[in-house]
């Protein structure tokens, strides 16, 4: 612990952001890094606990506390202090595959368990992670670095997700061929398609497929496996396959006038803006909404929004409508509004259930005077015009009822508190339901209840022989953290298949 007292004699300091309405202009991402003296103070604040619950990753009342990825963070944060980025990134990497992503689009359980966070303000550890991995690429230390040494075992690894790419980074470096199919034109699962530029600028990835390509990575894109490229096909070409297909099956809302058109998904539309940049990028990084070009995406222009769902995929959309040029846009959120505090039965370390306002709110308060948040409400009805396009939603207040059989607490409607409001998009940002079904059956895996791909207890294989699952097609819709510790747990059991024991951390 180099610095004792910085706790106690540095304030926790994070990069500022650009402000709402200058960032609405462009799709660039608008938080201004720290200096490397402001930085290394950060790391100094410190305490290098003697229990470090921001690297527990421990799962308390069903929600995680700390890292799942059980990264080293009094250790690097310490070496930021000291300014051995060198050494810091080592440290760092052992545990994360990809802290160019995490340090970008993580919520970082890791603070939130930071023991500095008890009674006062948490270690800005993800900005410290950043920094790390930012100053490892510019030295050059984050370049490829190719095994030297080939097994001769192949791997196949379906979807390139953030945990089919960890996992194709950590079998790579152990020697084996991988590699890595993808259904869709790029790399990167919802990093690329379903995380708006804003929070995660693609040439980020694009960045660490170079990387992971010179150290021997292959990837294929255009390749949806289970339709036009055959599963059977992979089984008989590679040792072992990895399925890291992403839980893409999303949660559909089905009220009257569903039908009407107008109505998307929260991911189908954040991916058709994407495309349309992708489309429009000329090497700039400061892509203005200017840039997209009419008719290659789903539009906000002028039009009264509504997003169902309060998570950060709604608030993503929020965001996105915004930079269009919405004429309004209203977020509804099922559950009761969270508390500005911890309550008394959510206590540290656990992670803390109160009111979080993302930069999308943000943005439309800037933008609109007031929040867009909506709590307890859900739509009841969609109102459509004579064109058969959705003009309006009816919705309907929701309160807490327990079920006496089950003893759950279930929200209901509220007799006689419906309302229309105008609606000339509707995103469904609800959540993810799965994977999607024709890859499994493709290979012949069996699904749980939860449609996720059912393996042996405590591991990633699944009923079929070489086959194995991870990421959220594994678990279900989660962190990206989850998902890279998931694809390196299922490549240290493939390595230990292939090789009958495995080294990989």
């Amino acid at each position: 612990m180099g610095k004792p007292t910085g706790f106690l004699e540095y304030e926790r300091v994070t990069g500022k952001a650009k402000s709402p309405k200058d960032r609405i202009r462009n799709f660039s991402e608008f938080h201004i890094p720290l200096s490397e003296a402001e930085q290394k103070k950060q790391g100094a604040r410190c305490m290098e606990c003697g229990v470090p619950f921001c690297q527990s990753g421990m799962m308390i009342k069903g929600m995680v506390s700390g890292c799942p990825l059980n990264n080293l963070i009094p250790e690097w944060n310490d070496l930021v202090y000291h300014g051995n980025w060198k050494q810091a990134y080592n440290r760092l990497k052992r545990t994360n595959s990809f802290p160019e992503f995490t340090s970008r689009v993580c919520p970082a359980p890791c603070e939130a368990a930071c023991t500095c966070g008890l009674n006062g303000d948490p270690v800005s550890i993800r900005e410290n992670e950043r920094a790390v991995i930012e100053q490892a690429y510019a030295s050059g230390q984050a370049g490829a670095r190719p095994p030297k040494i080939r097994t001769g075992k192949k791997v196949a690894v379906i979807g390139s997700g953030p945990a089919g790419l960890a996992a194709a980074d950590q079998l790579n470096k152990r020697g084996h061929s991988v590699t890595v199919f993808e259904r869709e034109d790029r790399i990167g699962g919802l990093l690329m398609y379903g995380i708006p530029n804003m929070k995660l600028e693609k040439w980020v990835i694009d960045r660490k497929r170079k990387v992971m390509e010179e150290e021997g990575v292959s990837f294929v894109t255009g390749a949806d496996v289970g339709k036009d490229y055959k599963a059977g096909k992979v089984l008989k070409e590679f040792d072992s396959v990895i399925l890291a297909c992403g839980a893409s099956n999303p949660r559909d809302l089905k009220v009257p006038g569903r039908e009407a058109e107008g109505i998307y998904f929260a991911v189908d539309f954040l991916k058709s803006t994407t495309r349309s940049l992708l489309a429009a990028e000329t090497g700039g990084a400061d892509l203005k909404a200017s840039a997209l070009k009419e008719g290659t995406f789903i539009s906000a222009k002028g039009k009264h929004v509504v997003v169902i769902g309060g998570g950060d995929t709604g608030n993503d959309c929020v965001g996105t409508a915004i930079r269009h040029g919405c004429a309004s846009v209203t977020q509804l959120e099922m559950m009761p509004k969270p508390p500005r505090e911890r309550a008394a039965d959510n206590s540290w370390p656990e992670w803390p259930r109160v009111l979080k306002t993302d930069y999308g709110q943000e943005e439309a308060m800037a933008v609109f005077g007031a929040d867009p948040r909506l709590y307890q409400t859900t739509v009841k009805e969609f109102k459509k015009n004579k064109d058969g396009k959705v003009c309006g939603a009816v919705t309907v207040r929701l309160e807490p009822k327990k079920d006496e059989k089950t003893g759950r607490v279930n929200m209901v409607p509220v007799e006689g508190s419906e309302k229309e409001i105008p609606a000339d998009l509707v995103l469904i940002a609800a959540g993810f339901l799965g994977s999607q079904k024709y890859v499994a059956d493709a290979f012949g895996v069996k699904l749980n209840d939860r449609t996720n791909v059912s393996t042996q207890s405590g591991t990633y294989r699944t009923n079929v022989e070489h086959v194995f699952a991870a990421g959220d097609m594994h678990r279900g819709q989660s962190l990206v953290v989850w998902a890279i510790r998931e694809g390196r747990e299922a490549a240290k059991e493939v390595d230990r298949e292939l090789m009958g024991y495995t080294n990989l951390m």
